[in-house]
């Protein structure tokens, strides 16, 4: 399959296309950055340009500004949303005129949709919440489903906390916790909806394979743990004790707004990708940390 992918240098991006590679697809990712990309990603067509992509049959669209990392103001807002509502935009005018279009399209959203929730379990049939990370998370979804009129397959991916031990959330963790002095956000108890990245890796190359598949699914393992389990059972794997909490005032003053991503969680189940059949290697959170872990690097 002629693949076109953005976001490829990111930390689920570099996994997807390894992944699609060994699996004799044909990969072309368009980036800003091509000089970078070309250095990260061996093997792997770069373009900056859309007009240089050729014949496409299916796109996965991955690319945004990280939403942890910087606090947000008014220019961080809007440059967030840029970088997902913009990407889109582009994808869809360059596929508008084609006279052979792709036949799939596989776009990231994330589980911020749902908006902050207590111990409700949310599905892909709940509704949107109203907060910045929901609203951003509906008006991007809405830019990737103008595709469906150009005839396209559309997919929404609702990616929830993605697990790898050389970046993401596990990656920022796993220092304190070697020290002995990781622990809960908060109080802990706001519900984590976490996925090996493997298990969300075989999940995007699954939706590209299923004619059937199409509309929204969580990229979530079927067990959201809370966040002081979490803490719990990284602790164990690791052998360290995760009993220092990093306080709320102290999350709230280093991140400001976006500390609230970190402090609220959602319960979320990938009810849909169970119904129609995919299977997670990884669907308990000890068995993924002790895979994570293991592994050199």
């Amino acid at each position: 399959m002629r693949i076109l992918l953005t976001g490829g240098t990111g930390f689920i991006g570099r996994a997807l296309c390894a992944r699609l590679l060994a699996g004799g697809h044909r990969l072309t990712v368009w980036s800003r950055r091509p000089a970078l990309a070309r250095q990260r990603l061996p093997g792997v067509a770069v373009i900056e340009d859309l007009a240089e992509a050729g014949e496409i049959e299916a796109v996965v669209n991955l690319a945004g500004e990280p939403l942890v990392g910087r606090r947000w103001n008014v220019r961080q807002k809007q440059l967030i949303r840029d970088s997902r509502l913009g990407t889109t935009a582009k994808l869809i005018r360059w596929m508008t005129p084609q006279l052979r279009r792709p036949h799939v399209l596989v776009s990231g959203s994330a589980i911020g949709y749902y908006g902050p929730h207590d111990d409700v379990l949310l599905d892909e049939s709940t509704v949107p919440g109203d907060d910045f990370a929901a609203t951003l998370c509906r008006d991007w979804e809405y830019a990737a489903m103008q595709a469906e009129d150009l005839g396209l397959r559309v997919c929404r991916l609702r990616t929830g906390i993605v697990l790898g031990a050389d970046g993401g959330a596990l990656g920022k963790m796993l220092p304190p916790f070697r020290w002995g002095l990781g622990g809960p956000m908060g109080d802990g108890r706001q519900w984590m909806s976490w996925i090996h990245r493997e298990d969300l890796v075989s999940l995007i190359v699954w939706l590209l394979e299923q004619e059937s598949a199409g509309g929204a699914y969580n990229g979530t393992a079927p067990e959201p743990v809370r966040n002081r389990d979490f803490a719990r059972r990284l602790g164990r794997v690791l052998h360290r004790p995760a009993l220092l909490p990093v306080p709320t005032p102290l999350l709230r003053l280093a991140l400001g707004e976006a500390a609230q991503l970190m402090l609220t969680g959602q319960r979320v189940i990938p009810m849909h990708a169970l119904v129609e059949g995919f299977r997670f290697r990884f669907p308990e959170l000890e068995d993924a940390l002790r895979d994570l872990l293991a592994r050199p690097g």
